[in-house]
């Protein structure tokens, strides 16, 4: 075990230092704080006032594969030394071009790069970079293979110095846009340096593989090779080459960033799977896709345990722990890692200030955006932070003055993008929200958020063909989330498609359904348990029946509905297998919303004539589940009206006591009482005739 922790540790500290040696910041923190959260090995000496020999060298043997270097690039590396501290020297003072020009001189003047006008060439280079396969592979001239353009520079030399001209391109995009959504903001713009890049990189490991070198690449070049790629929307071949990175190079957390944007559902994960390396990185990047992807289960949480355990004061972990309970929507806002004990850190905050907005904990928020605010206010965390805390006051012009400073700070901050859309959102500002949505989907496109969002903004003008398939996308996301059937359910209802409506609905019952056993809370659903449904779907699915003209199947809803004041329905053995809500849910994945709403899981699990008689005398109900948002105690508005329906329908089937039975129990809750009365009155008249 020590030896293992032994090796985790070399190869996190070789990780760490050649990232930070290649610029690559963020990596090389993520792999600092994972070494510092490291397992403590058990003969360590810890005691800072103990004897130790400070002679002892802390590095790995000269066998350990991740300090074995090829000779000939040692060579280079030596030769380029001074060049490569210089070169390095502009990188960190943000002088990019200069950075490039050490190894690389330019052959065109950058000021025609900068100074173009707005009918100069550059502005043709942008639409011909449009569509997918027009980025990559780049040729030399037609017919012919790529040339290598560049000197003979060690793969560390090279990748500075191409990694310094991509963010130049980035840097000079960013100022062509200028204000966020903008005039100049139209998402067009591209990055001038990477056709160039591509071209050069394709040429380079072309030279390599025919001189029979392909093998001894570092995973540097072929993951910036990787993200020019991305960037001309080439995702198959740009997965290809950050595979081939992950393989030579596995504790560059880079990369496997990348790679997860790249798996759209957990079908492409389980594609992928074998083709990973064998090691800690690949279990980490399991994890975190798994969470990414909003999937909750009992196999990510045993491999989160596993890293825990080897990792034990990692904030990433915990993170991640958290943020998997809040997809699950477990206990949400204690799980975050507590500020004190990770003073500074504002690494994913942003997240927490969503949940602590969702639970509208006011006053906790205001406390993080105050320490968040101390430790650096010209961070997109923070700007997102305080941007929630206004939003919660109803200061909505406020907050997206603080979501604009964070996409100012950093455009590809996904969560800025979408709570800028909720903003516009409530201000009435629908256009502008629709186009802060499709930024956001642009930078991830599993934000269930923002196709959530979009389908909202299509509502409110009315389109909902539109709005049914932005819902779609969102359902297909979250096929757990009954908030997103429902929505699918309402956009099939305005389309007069009432049948697809109804199944829609009834799968947001079986993702918002949850038991009850006061015998044993704990177990699993059987007999004697409660599934208790949300009342107001219920009521819409009746509601759609009557449309239809299926009076039966209608009154079965409405007595469902009225179960629920009660506890529930009584679940019998063969409605107790979880196998239909897993296989619903399954189906839910799925992409066309036609194929999943064929099947009759939905139907046949929730439907009325295999439910029991439902009381209706009695409103007490247990709440024996701490996670569920609201229970129902007492009649409700919507209650009520079920059991108004059903007084009516017992009385067009001349059914006088159970009419006269209801219509006493609406007076007794204070709801539809007029109309009660009236029924009574009408049960007496007939009585009499009789």
């Amino acid at each position: 075990m020590d030896d293992n922790l032994q090796e985790l540790r070399y190869q996190l500290e070789d990780a760490t230092i050649k990232c930070s040696e290649r610029c690559l910041y963020q990596s090389s923190k993520w792999a600092a704080e994972m070494l510092d959260s490291l397992l403590p090995i058990d003969h360590e000496d810890t005691d800072p006032e103990s004897p130790m020999d400070i002679t002892k060298p802390t590095f790995p043997p000269v066998n350990n594969p991740f300090r074995v270097q090829d000779p000939a690039e040692a060579a280079l590396e030596a030769q380029e030394a001074h060049k490569y501290l210089l070169a390095k020297s502009y990188f960190d003072t943000r002088e990019y071009d200069r950075c490039a020009a050490v190894f690389l001189p330019s052959e065109t003047p950058l000021v025609s790069l900068s100074l173009n006008s707005p009918s100069s060439k550059p502005k043709q280079s942008r639409s011909s970079l449009k569509g997918k396969e027009k980025l990559s592979p780049f040729q030399g001239s037609k017919g012919h293979a790529p040339r290598n353009p560049y000197p003979r520079l060690s793969q560390k030399s090279l990748f500075l110095a191409l990694y310094a001209k991509y963010m130049a391109g980035e840097k000079r995009k960013d100022e062509e846009t200028e204000m966020v959504l903008g005039p100049a903001d139209n998402g067009l713009a591209v990055n001038q340096e990477l056709p160039d890049i591509a071209q050069g990189l394709e040429g380079w490991f072309e030279e390599r593989s025919t001189k029979g070198l392909d093998g001894k690449g570092q995973g540097w070049l072929e993951y910036l090779y990787a993200v020019v790629l991305l960037k001309g929307h080439n995702e198959e071949l740009a997965k290809t080459w950050l595979l081939r990175s992950v393989h030579r190079n596995p504790f560059h957390w880079g990369a496997w960033q990348e790679l997860n944007d790249l798996l759209a559902s957990t079908e492409d994960l389980k594609q992928i799977v074998g083709e990973l390396p064998h090691n800690v990185m690949s279990l980490i990047f399991h994890v975190y896709c798994s969470q990414e992807l909003y999937q909750a289960t009992e196999d990510t949480y045993q491999a989160l345990s596993e890293l825990e355990s080897i990792f034990p004061t990692s904030a990433f972990l915990k993170t991640q722990r958290a943020l998997l309970y809040y997809h699950s929507k477990g206990s949400l806002k204690y799980l975050f890692p507590d500020i004190g004990h990770f003073p500074h850190r504002l690494d994913s905050l942003d997240h927490y200030s969503n949940i602590l907005y969702v639970m509208n904990e006011r006053a906790r928020l205001a406390f993080v955006a105050q320490i968040a605010t101390a430790t650096d206010k010209f961070r997109p965390e923070t700007c997102c932070v305080v941007g929630n805390y206004y939003s919660l006051k109803s200061e909505h012009e406020k907050a997206v003055m603080y979501f604009r400073r964070a996409l100012t700070l950093d455009r590809s901050f996904l969560s800025a993008w979408t709570l800028m859309g909720h903003e516009y959102i409530e201000m009435k500002n629908t256009h502008t929200a629709i186009e802060s949505y499709r930024r956001a989907v642009d930078v991830n496109r599993k934000d269930y958020r923002a196709w959530y969002g979009l389908g909202q903004a299509y509502e409110v003008l009315d389109m909902s063909f539109y709005a049914l398939f932005y819902y779609q996308r969102a359902a297909a996301l979250r096929p757990y989330d009954p908030k997103m059937w429902q929505a699918v359910g309402s956009c099939y209802t305005k389309l007069e498609r009432l049948e697809h409506a109804i199944r829609a609905l009834k799968r947001a019952l079986i993702a918002g359904s949850y038991y009850t056993d006061d015998a044993a809370p704990n177990a699993s659903p059987g007999v004697g348990a409660r599934r208790v449904l949300e009342p107001e779907t219920l009521y819409n699915i009746a509601s759609l029946y009557e449309k239809l003209g299926e009076e039966e199947e209608a009154a079965g809803y409405m007595e469902m509905t009225l179960a629920q004041e009660s506890g529930g329905a009584l679940v019998d053995d063969e409605e107790s297998d979880e196998n239909e809500y897993s296989s619903a849910s399954e189906d839910a994945a799925q992409s066309d919303m036609e194929a999943e709403v064929s099947g009759d899981d939905a139907s046949n699990t929730l439907h009325p004539r295999r439910r029991r008689k439902p009381r209706t005398s009695s409103f007490a109900m247990q709440n024996s589940d701490s996670n569920v948002a609201e229970t129902w105690h007492h009649p409700t508005a919507t209650t009520s009206k079920a059991r108004l329906w059903l007084a009516q329908y017992a009385l067009r089937r001349e059914e006088l006591d159970r009419a006269d039975q209801l219509a006493g129990e609406l007076c007794q809750d204070g709801m539809e009482v007029e109309e009660a009365k009236a029924i009574m009155r009408d049960v007496r008249a007939r009585r009499e005739e009789a």
